[in-house]
């Protein structure tokens, strides 16, 4: 696809007022740096133009919801369906006095966890070290340094197929390690965070102190997505793959990273193809070595070309 072929759409959703493209390039949204066209990409104002843009869109349309694109491989040939895209649309964040904070689902989680720090508030200092935002680490109870978002929520609100707005409190929801028992047709537009009183400098000297232990471990300056498999019970991914050689292994351009071995990084001309092609090879060969299948953590959509 050229430049010229992702075009506005709004002429096809007149009481939108975000910003609709179509044929989009999803390479140009997603972490890793790879994916093909999306039929839609919106990226709403803010919470009503969400709702009238699900009021409008045909219904049956496959929905893909994105925030910073990490976590996430869309694959060759695309996603056929609408692209939503929260960050830059659902960015508000909000102190509730001594109870905590207010965060819709496109603010990134490292700038939620800098709030909480300035505002006083301890409890939500590991948010730093995930690499996307909150709908998408509601999504998937993101986790980082030993501690998960839901450890932390509240109350959440959802948005439904028809564009309704409804809170849920926490226990409507199962949760797990990586997982949450979502509710079909319903997405993540916000959550009250619960937090506790703590020292602002504290909560920065924590910040500041995860982000360069996550420096250290983590191919942060690289395109990567973030963890690519989940760790299975009792034992670490990481260092299942790093115990079966396979640091440093490479399809297209695609390769096993050789400073964190649960993340695989697009040396500069991967395609999704190779990067779904290391996970399978990954895969098999720890499985071979170990007897443990892996499972992943990232969330792999579209096409196959």
């Amino acid at each position: 696809m050229t430049p010229a072929a992702a075009m506005n759409s709004n002429r096809y959703f007149p009481t939108v007022r975000g910003e609709v493209r179509c044929h989009e390039l999803m390479a140009q949204h997603t972490s890793w740096q790879v994916g093909g066209q999306a039929d839609y990409y919106f990226r709403p104002c803010d919470r009503g133009d969400l709702s009238q843009f699900l009021q409008v869109l045909p219904s049956g349309t496959p929905l893909l919801w994105v925030g910073l694109g990490s976590n996430l491989l869309v694959r060759d040939a695309g996603f056929r369906g609408a692209v939503i895209c929260c960050h830059g649309g659902l960015t508000q964040l909000t102190q509730l006095e001594d109870r905590g904070v207010v965060a819709e689902a496109g603010v990134a989680c490292a700038k939620v966890a800098r709030f909480c720090a300035k505002a006083g508030f301890s409890g939500a200092e590991f948010l730093a070290g995930i690499p996307g935002t909150v709908g998408g680490a509601l999504a998937m109870n993101a986790g980082a340094f030993g501690s998960e978002i839901w450890d932390i929520v509240d109350q959440v609100e959802l948005i439904n197929r028809d564009g309704r707005i409804q809170q849920h409190p926490t226990g409507a929801f199962k949760t797990g390690y990586r997982w949450v028992e979502l509710l079909p047709d319903h997405w993540f537009v916000g959550a009250t965070l619960k937090l506790l009183r703590g020292s602002e400098e504290e909560g920065r000297q924590r910040i500041r102190s995860l982000l360069v232990e996550r420096s250290e471990k983590q191919p942060i300056q690289t395109s990567s997505a973030g963890s690519v498999f989940r760790n299975p019970a009792k034992d670490h991914a990481a260092r299942l793959i790093d115990q079966a050689g396979l640091k440093g292994l490479k399809v297209g351009g695609a390769m096993v990273s050789n400073q964190h071995a649960n993340f695989i990084v697009n040396t500069g001309n991967a395609c999704a193809w190779d990067i779904e092609q290391l996970i399978a090879c990954i895969q098999k060969r720890v499985e071979a070595k170990f007897g443990i299948f892996l499972e992943t953590e990232v969330r792999i959509v579209g096409d196959r070309l």
